[in-house]
């Protein structure tokens, strides 16, 4: 299990250089005099990368040795910090996050890969559960990170503290020794179609561009031709005819195309509705995030001891209680929100655990470094759909909803409706879900 914590560790910095930048953007804009649109590519342009990096470095360790792998991403990960933190113009600092994501996306693969490789299938919760607490940590501590370190120095001081990921080289070259070198032949052009194509669907989700998800299907469409015919292609198609695989990620994508939402939604709502500064909300969040990482280590033993249904159902239980009750308690005192934060967060770790944990079991081989990375990558699409969509109902506005059909009226109606839209949603798809999953 020493491999697993290093993992963890790595996984709490790459998840926390993906959020910590949210709060240095009005810095960066007022510095380099931007307009929103251009210093949000300081943030899309990382997503993008990571999702396609995800997928890549997952088929990759079919190929070559994980503990390389790593190494190589790791000092990416490195060179990308240091141009961002020397940079003199925002294209610099642009390059420096791109490459900064190029290398850190190894991390979210291989904390899928190493679990399968390295841990027996009776202790995989555990392991999965110690990984999604290094992911949990991550995303409580990179806005508070970001904060106090725009707050008090320079913005590109976020970039020098990504380099704590050197440390963790040695040892995932020492712990990593049982890794199994496949003579498989990496499909170079169908990589790059599917990277064209991913990148297409994110930049059309994320500018609600309907011209980009024409060009996204048309490059899908390719993708799809292109893995027919070829030999040896990118993506196996015989993953996807794997039933069980199938429609494990299927229920997956549909549970957390809103779920990874939320901590995008909680900022707006406590920010508009109970009119938090963004360091209080920062920790308004915390206890959350802080609660379900360490709880995430239980969630793994329970799906060690009592099977992966059983820690479902406790997820199912937590979120549809916490979107319930925050849909009946918007508008009231932000102290209830931070408790139903640390319910609502403990859920999505334990649903993580289980469902990652769930995929995992459906593959062998030569699938399970490409199909961990496929689930990878499909959730970090799921969750920019979301986003995307609440974005859209939030720009709305106000004024253009009735009054709260609950406890409260005014601009808390719209997340109320939204939480309840949330609570009917999860009950849905875990009802299907639950059904599907017996079967598979």
């Amino acid at each position: 299990m020493k491999i697993i914590v290093i993992l963890a560790f790595s996984m709490v910095l790459s998840v926390m250089n993906s959020t910590m930048f949210n709060v240095a953007l009005p810095a960066l804009r007022a510095e380099f005099e931007l307009t929103s649109s251009q210093v949000s590519w300081v943030v899309t342009g990382y997503i993008i990368i990571y999702a396609i990096g995800s997928v890549t470095y997952g088929k990759l360790a079919d190929r070559y040795r994980l503990k390389n792998l790593l190494t190589f991403g790791l000092l990416l990960f490195a060179v990308g910090s240091v141009l961002g933190f020397t940079a003199s113009n925002y294209a610099m600092v642009v390059a420096g996050r791109i490459l900064q994501s190029a290398g850190a996306s190894v991390i979210p693969a291989a904390s899928m890969v190493i679990p399968i490789r390295y841990v027996d299938a009776s202790q995989r919760g555990r392991a999965l559960g110690i990984t999604s607490s290094g992911m949990a940590l991550g995303t409580a501590l990179g806005p508070i990170v970001g904060g106090l370190v725009t707050s008090f120095a320079d913005w590109r001081y976020l970039f020098a503290i990504s380099l704590l990921s050197l440390i963790t080289i040695p040892f995932f070259r020492a712990y990593l020794q049982k890794d199994e070198v496949r003579n498989v032949r990496i499909d170079l052009p169908g990589g790059v179609l599917l990277a064209l194509a991913v990148t297409l669907v994110l930049l059309a989700i994320t500018t609600w561009s309907f011209i980009l998800a024409v060009l996204a299907l048309f490059m899908f469409g390719v993708c799809i031709v292109y893995i027919r015919r070829a030999p040896q292609p990118f993506i196996d198609p015989a993953l996807f005819s794997n039933r069980a695989y199938t429609v494990t990620m299927l229920i997956a994508c549909l549970l957390l195309v809103f779920n990874l939402c939320v901590p995008y939604l909680i900022p707006q709502l406590l920010s508009t509705v109970n009119r938090l500064s963004s360091s209080t909300i920062g920790l308004v969040m915390f206890p959350g995030a802080l609660i379900a990482a360490i709880f995430g280590i239980i969630g793994g033993r329970i799906a060690d001891r009592h099977g992966n249904m059983r820690l479902l159902r406790i997820a199912a239980t937590l979120q549809l209680l916490t979107y319930g009750l925050i849909a009946l308690f918007t508008g009231g005192s932000y102290i209830v929100i931070m408790l139903l934060l640390i319910v609502g967060n403990t859920g999505l770790t334990f649903a993580q655990i289980g469902l990652a944990n769930a995929v995992s079991r459906t593959l062998h081989g030569t699938q399970v470094g490409v199909g961990m990375g496929m689930y990878m990558m499909l959730s970090f699409i799921s969750g920019a759909i979301g986003t995307t969509v609440l974005g859209l109902l939030l720009d709305r506005g106000y004024d253009s909803w009735s009054p709260n059909m609950l406890f409260f009226s005014g601009q808390g109606n719209l997340f109320s409706i939204i939480f309840f839209v949330f609570m009917i949603w999860m009950a849905l798809v875990w009802l299907f879900g639950f059904r599907q999953l017996r079967r598979s």
